[in-house]
């Protein structure tokens, strides 16, 4: 191999572990974090140090000639595109030489698109310009304008000052307008679509032209007083599917890495490392195989939920981002940032609640399509093109938005959509809150819990696990809530549905409109729960009742008199003596001064750079309270440091049963899940994670 490219300075890459080929450094330097971190393992062919490159890869090579330049400029260049030079990008990636045409497609967009930006990104900024072609500095100015949110006007001044600045024969647009063609060409764009305000339509296709809603009459448009320009009352932010599948097989490692869910994934039976080791995935292939042939279709999961994009707790605003994750990918790609692929942006102050279905069409729409008669998609990787299908195997939510997708609700006396009609729950009656205390039915039927009466609910428990759905029993119960009106305005109020006699009245809100897929009906697992929102809620209640928190703990005086009324746990019912009433003290409650260690020993506890955050920060050691810790960090806390804290402060029992309960989700979260480990746990039910605050006495201490 060839000496190691060095200029005359000493400068050179580093292609250790952290800076992987991005950074410049003097060669001592480099020395040193080869030693500290190690080479890359990825970098087996060393282009960048004398070996040759086979794609003829020249990327940002002379970006950092000057040993001034600052490290963040190569970064936010190779995010544009993965390489800054138009050229070597399409040749690495599409596999043609640099006097081709560029791929060829019978797709129409894909020639006036993306080929006008083959053709500009092969052109100099300027005559002479080898640092920068056209498209590369295009797209490095409109990243820094959005980073450092640059006004438009602002921008068309810079490019003019720029233009002005540049030799003659420069290829600059002349305003931002027509730089952001680019993004078009790169299918970087988004639909606007017009809504009503109460959430009952979209503006759309038969209702594209309307001018008020059909359902309630409200305006299309909220006029600006005093000028009289029709400002729309809600837009949905939709940004097709159907372009960035395509983008995902136009580089050569992408496509690859798109069939490794089949062509390099390991299965053993044993092991649950990826989404196509689980039954729901087997099945669907089983189900249909004309699909599962092609390793190139794609099979997505779809999350969703609410938050406050201003940051501020003082302003009620929910905005819903839609997101998709292709599970062709391997584990450690499928799930990151740069993979997901952001649908639909859903506006509103308030939350959609059922009506986001009205919302999800135009995705549902895409996906129908994708299904049914596919995209004409180009391979990079067998220089082909291929009918490209889609399928949407699953939802993953927190609880409440699992009702609203769904259309089951997730609250009330049947509450599990799991047991469905078969959910045991039981009305709290200081509490006021329902109770699901049926946990016991799923353990064998000669286990010892069956028999306790006082370390549950006073009963013993005799009764089967309920039966599975089937298909056409679900079919069957959404019969009756098939024609639903969606919209929050007044003259579409909810008449609430209670269980009673009828055994055609459920828990069902809607026939959700995943059901408009021809597939969805059959598939084992349409919905999954977050696991990072359920570690936070059993995380902030765990350790508002062993610290005693005001507000947070579940050890409250109408959970000890709901305990007397069950009749179990008689040591933490409520002491009266005569007009006094007193709270015993529980075994599982930490006295002052273990509070105040535990506190102290939050504040000193250290973790790896990017491991978690600082939870000292949340730690108020003079009160002796935990709050403001994100779902990251409880995700942390329950299953790193919760062992640790309790050990010494408590008795034998509750220490075994709070570590056997991190135990547990320590191995739920792992990469590999052995199936031995699921079946030791199959006891453990849905309605577990359902439990009322008040009933963790029952299930956990």
């Amino acid at each position: 191999m060839a000496r190691p490219c060095v200029d005359v300075n000493g400068i050179m890459r580093c292609p250790c572990r952290d800076c992987a080929n991005r950074y410049f450094h003097h060669i001592e330097l480099v020395e040193s974090h080869l030693y500290l971190h190690g080479i890359d393992r990825t970098y087996t062919r060393w282009i960048f140090h004398g070996e040759e490159d086979p794609c003829n890869i020249n990327v940002t090579a002379n970006l950092h000639t000057n040993t001034n330049a600052r490290i963040e400029e190569v970064d936010e260049i190779q995010e544009l595109l993965g390489d800054v030079q138009m050229g070597t990008f399409l040749e690495a990636n599409i596999g043609e030489s640099s006097t081709s045409r560029g791929p060829t497609t019978d797709n129409h967009e894909h020639r006036t698109g993306f080929g006008r930006l083959w053709e500009d990104g092969m052109g100099e900024l300027y005559p002479g310009c080898d640092k920068f072609t056209k498209v590369a500095f295009i797209l490095k100015m409109l990243n820094i304008k959005t980073i450092c949110n640059i006004s438009n006007k602002a921008f068309d001044m810079i490019i003019k000052l720029i233009k002005e600045a540049l030799p003659d024969g420069e290829t600059l647009p002349c305003s931002y307008r027509a730089a952001k063609r680019y993004c078009r060409d790169l299918s970087f764009g988004y639909e606007s679509i017009h809504a009503c305000q109460n959430d009952c339509v979209l503006f759309w296709k038969e209702h594209a032209d309307k001018v008020q809603c059909p359902t309630c009459n409200t305006s299309r448009w909220s006029c600006v007083k005093g000028s009289g320009k029709k400002i729309p009352q809600k837009v949905l932010r939709y940004f097709p599917i159907k372009p960035r599948l395509q983008r995902l097989f136009m580089s050569k490692d992408m496509a690859k890495n798109m069939r490794w869910h089949k062509d390099e994934r390991k299965d053993d039976g044993n092991t649950l490392g990826h989404p196509a080791d689980g039954l729901a995935w087997k099945e669907f292939d089983k189900e249909h195989e004309w699909f599962a042939r092609d390793s190139r279709n794609v099979q997505l999961g779809l999350a969703s939920d609410g938050f406050n994009p201003f940051g501020n707790m003082s302003t009620t605003y929910s905005i819903w981002p839609v997101v998709l994750m292709p599970y062709n990918l391997p584990p450690w790609m499928c799930m990151k940032d740069p993979n997901m692929i952001l649908s639909l942006i859903i506006p509103g102050r308030t939350a959609p609640g059922n009506d986001i279905d009205v919302y999800l069409r135009p995705l549902v729409d895409d996906l129908h399509e994708l299904w049914n008669e596919g995209v004409t998609t180009y391979d990079s990787l067998t220089k082909e093109t291929f009918q490209l299908h889609a399928a949407l195997l699953w939802t993953i939510n927190d609880f409440p938005a699992y009702g609203n997708l769904s259309g089951y609700s997730t609250k009330g006396k049947l509450a599990c959509p799991v047991c469905n009609k078969d959910t045991m729950s039981y009305r709290l009656k200081y509490g006021s809150k329902e109770c699901y205390m049926c946990h016991r039915r799923w353990l064998p039927q000669d286990h010892v819990w069956r028999q306790e009466r006082e370390l549950f609910d006073g009963t013993e428990e005799h009764r089967l696990e309920p039966e599975e759905m089937s298909r056409d029993q679900l079919l069957q119960q959404l019969i009756h809530v098939e024609h639903v009106q969606f919209g929050k305005h007044i003259g579409n109020k909810r008449k609430h549905r209670t269980s009673g006699g009828d055994i055609n009245v459920s828990n069902w809100r809607k026939k959700s409109i995943f059901f408009k897929l021809p597939y969805w009906s059959t598939l084992k697992l349409r919905h999954n729960l977050d696991v990072m929102h359920i570690e936070k809620n059993i995380c902030d209640s765990i350790l508002g009742t062993l610290m005693n928190i005001p507000g947070k703990t579940k050890d409250t005086a109408n959970a000890q008199r709901d305990l007397r009324e069950m009749g179990i746990r008689k040591e933490l019912h409520l002491q009266t003596n005569g007009a006094t009433t007193k709270m015993p003290v529980a075994a599982y409650t930490l006295t002052r001064d273990e509070k105040n260690q535990l506190c102290e020993w939050l504040k000193c506890v250290k973790f790896p750079d990017g491991y978690a955050s600082n939870i000292g920060r949340c730690v108020n050691k003079l009160p002796g309270r935990i709050s403001g810790m994100k779902s990251h960090d409880c995700h942390v806390f329950l299953q790193r440091l919760l062992p640790v804290a309790i050990r010494g402060k408590l008795t034998p029992e509750i220490e075994k049963t709070l570590i056997e309960m991190s135990n547990f989700f320590t191995q739920l979260c792992a990469t590999d899940i052995k199936s031995r480990y699921l079946e030791a746990n199959e006891g453990r039910h849905c309605c577990d994670s359902m439990q009322d605050g008040t009933n963790i006495y029952t299930s956990i201490f």
